[in-house]
């Protein structure tokens, strides 16, 4: 019992002792990093955990400035099941990638709480190299890539500060001693980068976490894609092997909606359950050919790829659908590269659709908007399928419809208020109510949500499609044709699909009006412009050639190497670069050592004489400078004096008086001259005492 008590006792003494020394200017440094790795996460990470995180880390600071005191066992330990219950709260059983790297920045949080000794330095040291690693999988463009790295380089700085703290200008000469491994280790790095065997995980987990990205969805109420089109970020990229085609042509198809929910338009045929893994990232190698064009997407968390019309793939990583669409089969958790190629559909009349496919496309609801099916009542009973299409698109032509951002709220019965009343809309309402007439009137249609248009990147290498491009339009089945792209938005307002959205809502001057910070909002300042487009460029040459660059994409670039390489050859190219590498690296250290061991060859004389000194019964003692040693020497042995002073003079002057002229080898050769004399003054007198006492 007395001896349990003891434990506890000094278990609470324990939790109660001071914190153990680290330098500040290394738990600054160490803090700092954290921060830094902290921002790529912000807008995945829950508000209440990056507040967590900051509190934590602040309460580590205090505690070492001696504002506060650490928690003990105890404290940390409630502190502990409060903030994973927290987390458990807000994950609701979902594991995936994201939700456990969110967990791994709540350990790391944690951590500052028990941060007392150099050890635990180290452990937050290495647990935050690899939070830098996980950054990686949630942001890839070159900006975050050199946050990150920066945050790297204040962790290696705090960790030469905690080695030598005391150490003049420890913090200059930790960066430029960063800044020369770096420049060292650059030319490997490059070359096993380039050709180390990129080959395919054994197996893999998907990022997604089941909340939404920004993006077009598989659901499409009227106000949808006007809210998704005050947003200019980008929805992916597009390089043409040939030309671009005209504006007014790049409709890109992504996905059909077909079945008309209430007001909500959304798939019959949703995907079904597929196996988690990831996507496949790595499509499109070689130069493109003149139909061809690759595309770089950002990340959607869903399946669809987009594609311009009489597309097929190319790249091994897309399949098409039987509605001529192109899916992945995982998806989208990473921006994807894949390549496809335009082909003309050969002439001839279309197939017939099933009767499945006529129910499908001709599905209503049994009530609602009276007023838009009696129209096309009236319409159908006139005129053929054509001219029914033709007929509306001129009501939409010549009738005061206006296309706008601002769209209202309405009613019940939504369609015939915006036929007939409001005539006001974007392209969703005027989507919907189109494939709501056609179907009443007979025709099959269904809807088709994408994006259209697409900017020119910088020298117009490229083609920037963003979230403002989404769009909504119709296809019909007419006879003899097939499915027919009908847009009511070119007829309502043909800047839309002629320039793009900026001009068609000009006068409304209501483009991206909620997003300030964007600089696709200010398209009238030029140096803006300029600026926005060179640094989407890097990026997307550091996605295309850096990130994107795997298996296919190496091999494509060995292939053209003289003779060709394969899996094989690769191995043994990088065994040889790193087997150069490594005997470069010893030669280096070699001369670096034996550099070194020349520029210390002055203190290894100095060394030498505090052992000749201790020979001779003169310890030396810490902190005395060369002359007291010598006068100290002169008196125990008076027979080197002489020497012992200008040994000691030589030495202050070399130490104490500035750079001279003289070399350091020859001060050193002159230096150990000076202790050879010492040596043998020392010896004779010995040998001389020897003598003397011989004869007595």
């Amino acid at each position: 019992m007395n001896g349990r008590l003891r434990q506890l006792f000094a278990s609470k003494r324990a939790d109660q002792a001071p914190v153990e020394t680290i330098p500040a200017n290394a738990l600054m440094w160490l803090i700092a990093s954290f921060g830094l790795l902290l921002i790529p996460q912000w807008d995945r990470l829950p508000w209440w955990l990056i507040a967590a995180c900051g509190v934590l880390a602040g309460w580590r600071w205090l505690a070492q400035r001696g504002r506060v005191k650490l928690p003990g066992r105890l404290l940390r330990t409630g502190i502990m099941v409060a903030l994973v219950g927290v987390y458990v709260a807000t994950v609701q059983g979902r594991f995936t990638v994201d939700t456990a790297a969110s967990f791994f920045v709540l350990a790391v949080g944690l951590k500052w709480l028990e941060t007392r000794s150099a050890r635990d330095f180290y452990v937050l040291f290495f647990i935050q190299v690899y939070l830098a690693a996980v950054n990686f999988l949630f942001k890839q463009d070159i900006a975050w890539a050199l946050l990150t790295f920066a945050a790297i380089g204040c962790l290696l700085v705090g960790l030469q500060i905690l080695n030598a703290p005391d150490l003049p200008e420890s913090l200059r000469a930790g960066w430029k001693r960063l800044g020369l491994l770096l420049l060292k280790t650059l030319p490997v790095v490059v070359l096993l980068f380039v050709f180390f065997p990129r080959m395919a995980p054994l197996w893999s987990v998907p990022l997604v976490s089941g909340e939404a990205r920004s993006g077009i969805s598989d659901t499409m109420r009227p106000g949808d894609i006007s809210s998704l089109a005050q947003s200019s970020e980008r929805a992916f990229r597009v390089t043409f092997g040939g030309e671009s085609p005209p504006y007014r042509d790049r409709y890109w198809r992504g996905l059909i909606l077909d079945y008309l929910d209430g007001e909500t338009w959304r798939q019959r045929d949703a995907d079904g359950f597929r196996r988690p893994a990831r996507v496949d990232n790595d499509g499109g190698v070689g130069p493109l050919q003149s139909n061809e064009y690759d595309i770089l997407m950002e990340p959607t968390d869903q399946r669809w790829a987009f594609a311009l019309t009489d597309s097929v793939a190319v790249s091994g990583n897309v399949s098409k659908t039987p509605e001529s669409l192109f899916r992945f089969q995982r998806p989208a958790d990473s921006p994807v590269r894949y390549r496809l190629a335009q082909v003309p559909a050969a002439p001839g009349p279309a197939d017939d659709l099933t009767p499945a496919e006529l129910r499908r496309y001709l599905q209503l609801p049994a009530t609602g908007n009276p007023r838009a099916r009696a129209m096309a009542g009236r319409l159908a009973g006139q005129l053929a399928p054509d001219e029914v299409v033709t007929t509306l698109l001129r009501r939409f032509r010549e009738e005061a419809y206006f296309y706008t951002l601002r769209p209202p709220r309405m009613p019940d019965d939504g369609i015939d208020a915006l036929l007939f009343e409001e005539k006001r809309g974007f392209c969703a309402h005027y989507a919907g109510a189109a494939t709501f007439v056609f179907r009443a009137a007979g025709i099959p249609s269904r809807i088709v949500v994408g994006y259209q248009g697409g900017d020119a990147g910088a020298g117009g290498e490229y083609l920037i499609v963003r979230q403002y491009d989404a769009h909504a339009w119709v296809e019909v089945w007419l006879e003899g044709q097939g499915w027919v792209r009908v847009d009511p938005t070119a007829a309502i307002a043909p800047s839309r699909i002629e320039s793009g959205l900026r001009e068609a809502v000009a006068d409304e001057g209501s483009f991206l009006e909620n997003d300030l910070i964007s600089p696709q909002r200010y398209g009238d300042i030029a140096v803006l412009q300029w600026a926005s487009l060179q640094m989407d460029r890097i990026n997307y040459q550091w996605q295309r050639w850096v990130v994107g660059y795997q298996g296919q994409s190496q091999m494509d670039l060995m292939s053209r190497l003289p003779g060709g390489f394969g899996l094989r050859e690769l191995g043994y190219l990088t065994a040889g670069v790193v087997g150069v590498a490594l005997l470069v690296a010893g030669l280096f250290s070699a001369l670096s050592v034996r550099r070194g061991a020349r520029q210390d060859a002055f203190r290894r004389v100095v060394s030498s004489w505090h052992r000749v000194c201790e020979r001779a019964g003169v310890p030396v003692r810490t902190g005395e400078t060369p002359s007291t040693l010598a006068q100290r020497l002169s008196e125990a042995r008076p027979e080197v004096s002489s020497s012992a002073h200008l040994f000691a003079r030589a030495v202050n002057s070399h130490y104490y008086t500035g750079p001279t002229s003289e070399p350091t080898s020859q001060e050193a050769r002159r230096l150990a001259r000076l202790l050879k004399t010492m040596k043998r003054q020392l010896r004779r007198n010995t040998e001389m005492t020897s003598r003397v006492h011989h004869d007595d």
